[in-house]
């Protein structure tokens, strides 16, 4: 048994969201600057009304101090760190959990070795991510984190056959939840949403855990969006905000569905205060752009210094925000489709490829997007907006490929048939 698999990983089905919140998340800090002192204060990480974070986070880090070389509660603050990153979509936590697991040296047992992992993935290096979980998998072959970790890269990187695997082996391990949150995605990247719709349903039903059902209903509603049931995707996503729980996915999705509805101004009133953010806070920049306020321009100097910041840490991991940020805040096409084109070089989801194939078209860079276009034809990935957009940039453009299959339409009732 490994540390109780991390107290069985409570939140373990929230896996493939934070894997898409961290690939997304940017610096939340401005222009570096260093310390005079060793014990000078930076910054008070903000709290948040009823927050109880910050004593809970002095007890464990007291009891890893008092615990020397036990592995167990060293653990346990890394991934509560990790999970407040995810959260909050603040990478300094991740920063502390590097911190806390560079107290051990290798060989790490599993419970940290997956951590490293969670960690490795935030800052893209998949590589190192999948060699630690493929090690904690070694250690504890029924570590289910592992396998759903394992499977959430492969998604990312649209390689659905081994995602599928990691499925297999979540249902073989009877992880009946996590099978079907894994299942779903992977249904709903390659071209099967109706299916995907239900195996997400069945999971929501099978749980009664909130973190799950927070998870479950956001990409619900990503589906139903996809599917062009725009009532059904709003009533999962306002069911998930009413379990009142910080989560930067659920917000950055929410966000994104509003500003596709034309609706910017809740946009504005949802995040609110929610600017330490980079993600929430492009988000928060297009709506008050949408609605010519006055505060655009300096949340979008806001964005402007955080990727400036990034650029001298060497930090590429922020490359789709950045290209949204340049697109449609700086109206700067040609950048905006380099650093789309070398964002999918890297992770291929659907929100990767959307802002691809949307500079493209601005740039009128058919090329750039070609893998875009193979991705539509070889997944079948219904959503009719990106299709519509795959078509859009083929206008006049010879050769584009062969043309892309039609979508099916949903039921008119709003429920998948």
């Amino acid at each position: 048994m490994v540390l109780g698999k991390l107290t069985n990983f409570r939140r373990i089905n929230h896996v493939f969201l934070s894997l898409l919140v961290s690939v997304v998340t940017l610096s939340a800090s401005a222009a570096p600057r260093k310390p005079l002192d060793d014990t000078e204060v930076l910054e008070h990480l903000p709290g948040r009304a009823g927050d109880a974070s910050s004593r809970e986070l002095a007890a464990m880090r007291a009891a890893m101090t008092s615990a020397a070389d036990n592995p167990g509660p060293a653990a346990e603050l890394a991934q509560r760190y990790f999970d407040l990153a995810m959260a909050r979509g603040d990478p300094r936590y991740v920063g502390y959990a590097e911190a806390v697991i560079a107290r051990f040296s290798d060989p790490l047992p599993a419970s940290l070795r997956l951590i490293r992992g969670l960690l490795r993935q935030y800052r893209h290096d998949f590589d190192g991510a999948l060699t630690d979980f493929a090690k904690a998998l070694e250690l504890d072959p029924d570590f289910a984190a592992a396998h759903a970790w394992r499977g959430a890269i492969y998604l990312v990187q649209a390689d659905y056959v081994a995602a599928q695997g990691e499925c297999d082996a979540l249902q073989k391990i009877g992880r009946k939840t996590l099978f079907g949150a894994c299942i779903g995605l992977v249904q709903a990247y390659g071209g099967k949403l109706e299916a995907a719709y239900r195996s997400l349903q069945q999971a929501l039903a099978d749980t009664r855990d909130n973190d799950n059902r927070l998870w479950l209903l956001t990409r619900l509603g990503e589906v139903a969006a996809w599917r062009g049931q725009p009532a059904l995707a709003e009533g999962h996503y306002r069911e998930a905000l009413a379990l009142g729980r910080d989560d930067g996915y659920l917000l950055a999705a929410w966000g994104d569905f509003l500003l596709d509805s034309g609706r910017p101004a809740e946009v504005i009133k949802q995040l609110a205060g929610w600017e330490a953010s980079d993600s929430l806070l492009l988000r928060l920049a297009e709506a008050e752009a949408a609605l010519k306020l006055p505060g655009a321009a300096r949340l979008a100097q806001m964005l402007d210094d955080r990727f400036a910041a990034a650029k001298l840490r060497g930090d590429t991991t922020h490359r789709a925000e950045e290209a949204r940020y340049r697109l449609r805040l700086r109206g700067d096409p040609a950048e905006a489709v380099r650093l789309a084109a070398e964002n999918y070089r890297v992770q291929r989801e659907p929100r990767d490829a959307r802002i691809l194939l949307e500079a493209a078209i601005a740039a009128k860079d058919v090329a750039a997007a070609r893998t875009v276009q193979d991705w539509l034809r070889s997944s079948g990935f219904e959503d009719a907006h990106l299709r519509r957009l795959g078509q859009e940039l083929c206008k006049g453009a010879s050769p584009c490929g062969a043309p892309l299959p039609a979508v099916r339409a949903a039921s008119p009732a709003g429920v998948p048939r």
